[in-house]
């Protein structure tokens, strides 16, 4: 049960990723009608929520856009800092969405900031000590190991599911903005674009949950399933 589980969440992530980037790729061919950039878009969302503090920056990579709360910056990758696109205009919206989370104290953005320390700690943890677990899962060191293995993966499980809220309440902050503005979107049609670009987004975020708590089932049957050997 344990295998067939981890190969349909895989198929499914693996389903996600390929149609959010697919749908990224469609909307990113798709100009705005404003003709504003991802930066122009970012930069007004941030004015109109009344948040001065926080700079708009492009950063190398593909699809790399994410909000540093730490530097105080939205960072955008070059396709949405410079696209005149819907889908550059709905990441550059989302990304804002964090950062106004973070001008308002969102509650569920402060938990998944606290809790990254230890997040990279318990991820670093997991690369050798499950396999080593797994090695040695005969004797009282290997089942010691799991158990290590077991509550580093309880904190990334947890970051993963906290994680949720936080991109949904990013999306639907840009989303309502987006709405009401129609400076940026000015047809129905570019609204709705926006929305199914985002929501694909986000599926992404609940596949990797669910791959996640399918490995945290995994290691509970391994561990307390009662078949290891005594």
């Amino acid at each position: 049960m344990g295998l067939g589980l981890f190969i349909i969440i895989a198929l499914a992530s693996l389903l996600v990723q390929w149609r959010f980037k697919s749908k990224f790729t469609h909307y990113s061919e798709m100009a705005l009608a404003s003709g504003m950039s991802g930066k122009d878009v970012a930069e007004k969302m941030l004015l109109d929520h009344g948040v001065t503090n926080v700079s708009v920056v492009s950063v190398e990579g593909q699809l790399s856009d994410h909000y540093n709360p730490e530097e105080l910056t939205v960072n955008l990758s070059p396709e949405v800092y410079n696209g005149r696109s819907i889908a550059a205009a709905a990441v550059a919206a989302h990304e804002c969405g964090h950062a106004v989370q973070h001008a308002k104290a969102y509650a569920w953005l402060t938990l998944r900031t606290t809790i990254v320390p230890a997040v990279s700690i318990a991820s670093n943890l997991l690369r050798w000590v499950f396999m080593l677990g797994i090695f040695m899962i005969a004797s009282s060191f290997g089942y010691a190991l799991l158990l290590v293995a077991f509550a580093a993966m309880i904190i990334v499980t947890s970051f993963s599911i906290i994680t949720l809220p936080v991109e949904f309440d990013a999306s639907r902050r840009a989303l309502t903005w987006l709405n009401s503005n129609q400076v940026v979107m000015q047809t129905t049609e570019e609204h709705d674009q926006a929305k199914d670009a985002l929501w694909w987004a986000a599926m992404t975020y609940v596949v990797a949950a669910l791959g996640a708590i399918a490995q945290l089932l995994y290691l509970a049957m391994m561990l307390f399933g009662g078949k290891r050997n005594n």
